[in-house]
């Protein structure tokens, strides 16, 4: 079974600094039927206004991933990490048995616009931790690049979640498949562009929820980025 959700669907915060599209029930967005997908939590699309960001607050036992599309993320975090998210990174924070962090839009004039990630972990009370990776386009180019794993497989980065994460870029005849295990969920994320899965026409901002199918196909993509879910049921 395939559920489309249209991007307008979605839960909406207007702060003034951060604009905020919620997949799921989240904050002050609350939506029974949308609590989460298998063991997905959050998808939080977030444009953060130059100068601003989130001050300094604390997670635990969550597998957080941010994912830059423009702009850039700064981060700094208990753990004595101090970095810059780039576009093309990806970055993995284990909260584990409690840590503190904040992400901040240092740039003049630039708004920062990312994805907001939380997996629920299949381990608890571990130590935080912490981990980042480039991923260039050219290995999502008309590919599903594997870029989160439990194993780090395929230099992804490891996240402690029975899940697996794909990103792709799709244009014109650029197409995928994936096996899917009909046993799982997938939950499908088109970032912008336009695509369809299985046939049905997916525009940014919208997902496609997937039960019991045993394959994903990704075609007629339109600058699509996309990214493609592998879940515990």
């Amino acid at each position: 079974m395939l559920t489309v959700r249209k991007s307008q669907d979605r839960g909406h915060a207007d702060h003034g600094w951060l604009q905020s599209f919620h997949s799921f029930s989240f904050a002050g967005y609350y939506d029974p039927e949308h609590m989460g997908f298998g063991n997905l939590r959050v998808i939080n699309e977030d444009r953060i206004a130059a100068g601003t960001g989130f001050g300094e607050h604390g997670h635990r036992d969550m597998e957080i991933i941010s994912y830059v599309l423009s702009g850039e993320l700064a981060h700094k975090d208990s753990m004595g990490n101090i970095v810059a998210i780039p576009p093309g990174d990806l970055q993995r924070m284990s909260a584990g048995s409690g840590v503190m962090h904040s992400e901040f839009n240092h740039a003049d004039g630039q708004s920062t616009h990312f994805l907001q990630i939380w997996i629920e972990p299949n381990v608890r009370g571990i130590p935080p931790s912490y981990e980042q990776k480039s991923f260039a386009d050219a290995d999502k180019r008309g590919a599903l690049r594997l870029v989160a794993s439990a194993d780090g497989a395929r230099g992804s980065v490891r996240i402690h979640a029975d899940a697996a994460v794909y990103a792709a870029l799709l244009d014109g005849q650029e197409a995928v498949t994936l096996a899917l295990n009909p046993a799982r969920k997938t939950y499908v994320h088109l970032i912008r562009g336009a695509l369809q899965v299985n046939g049905h026409p997916l525009s940014g901002g919208d997902a496609a929820l997937m039960d019991n199918e045993t394959a994903l196909s990704l075609t007629q993509g339109r600058n699509a980025e996309v990214l493609v879910f592998d879940l515990a049921a």
